[in-house]
This record gives C-alpha cells, structure tokens and sequence, in this order.
C-alpha cells in the first residue's frame, strides 16, 4: 500500500479504501469535524512514533475519519451513544468493501472506545493511537510529546480556528436529543454546560431503588 506525503513526515494511505472513506466523510461532516478527524490521525501517529508503537496506519485513519460521525443530524434519533453509532457506520463501510472480519472489529472498537478513558491504552495500537489522538487534540494530553514544529505542521494543515467552543458545541448538539446515553461519559459534564434543562442520572440512586428487595 503506497502513502502520500503529509504534515510532520506522517503519511497518509493512499489506497482506495483510505480515499473513498475520505470522500465520504469529507461530504457528509462539518469542516470542523473533518478536520479535527485528520489531525486525530496526524497525532495518534505521532504518538505511536514517539511511543514505538506500531500500528496499521490504514486502520487508524479510517477510524479517526469515522470516530465523530455519529453527532451528524442523522443520527440523533438513534438512542445508542454517539459513538457506537460512528462504529457502526464505520462498520457498514468496511463490509461493504469486503474488508476483513478482524480489521472490521479493530476499527469497530476504536471508534466506540475512543472517549472512554484508561482503557483503550491496553488493546490494539489502533484503539490505542485513535484514543491518544483524540485526547491530543481536544484535551492536549502529552502536549510536549509531540515537537512544537510537528504540531505546528499538522495545524497549519488542517487549522482549529474556535476549535474548543466548536467541539463542545458539537457535542452537545450531537447528543442533547438524547440525554440518556451520556450516563457515566463526558457528555454528561457537556450537556451540564450546555443544556439547562439536562438532569445526569445518579448511580447511586440507580442501585438504591432497583427492584430488588434487599
């Protein structure tokens, strides 16, 4: 599989796969989406050449392009998480292009696992790398991990003008129709911001009054 030349010497697939999943995206999200999904790619690679680990670079850019597709419109109704909703899409995606079964489930489960934290650092460097590079971007953990010029290079590629207040706003729009998946995830601490009416279901209260007696 040949690659194509981009910023902070990370190269990004250049096969069909990688360009028609690409095209998809790039149709069908938000610039601020679209690009947020690319620097993901740019900065989970990053860290795996910083951290030695290594990765199928195809699998980690199909799942950064897919891991913030389920905030679209056309999801909201769906009443699952955002995020298993973008695996899902990924997942249509990859079997119709007769993708293998094992790197299907690799792409699967780093899109659905990408904002639940310290456990995608033990499984595979694709679910690993996607969840870093998200963490970069939106929270900018291990900022100094990676060079000021190579972050730098990766920005003026794919720039993040009002980028925190526009994430946010994504989020909450993406969720907000449906409040109840956000239990237990950082979509609550969102829709806390963001929504006046929004009421975070309280575990404790969950186990105190189940059903059973004792």
């Amino acid at each position: 599989m040949s690659q194509a030349h981009g910023p902070a010497g990370v190269r990004v697939p250049d096969s069909q796969l990688a360009a028609e999943a690409t095209e998809l995206v790039r149709d069908t999200t938000s610039d601020l989406l679209y690009d947020h999904a690319r620097r993901v790619y740019f900065f989970g690679s990053l860290l795996g050449r910083a951290r030695g680990i290594d990765c199928d670079p195809e699998l980690l850019y199909v799942a950064a392009l897919f891991h913030d597709v389920g905030l679209g419109e056309g999801f909201r109704d769906s009443g699952r998480r955002f995020e298993v909703d973008g695996a899902e899409e990924a997942r249509r995606f990859l079997e119709a292009r007769q993708v293998a079964r094992d790197r299907v489930r690799r792409v699967w489960t780093a899109v659905a696992l990408h904002t639940t934290p310290d456990v995608p650092e033990f499984m595979e460097p694709e679910v690993a790398l996607l969840a870093a590079g998200v963490d970069y971007d939106v929270l900018g953990s291990a900022y100094d991990e990676i060079a000021a010029a190579d972050r730098d290079a990766v920005v003026a590629a794919h720039p993040r003008p009002a980028f925190k207040q526009g994430i946010l706003r994504a989020l909450a729009d993406g969720v907000e129709p449906r409040p109840q998946t956000t239990f237990g995830t950082a979509q609550a601490d969102v829709l806390a911001h963001y929504d006046p009416h929004f009421r975070r279901g309280d575990f404790v209260r969950m186990v105190l009054d189940s059903p059973w007696p004792e």
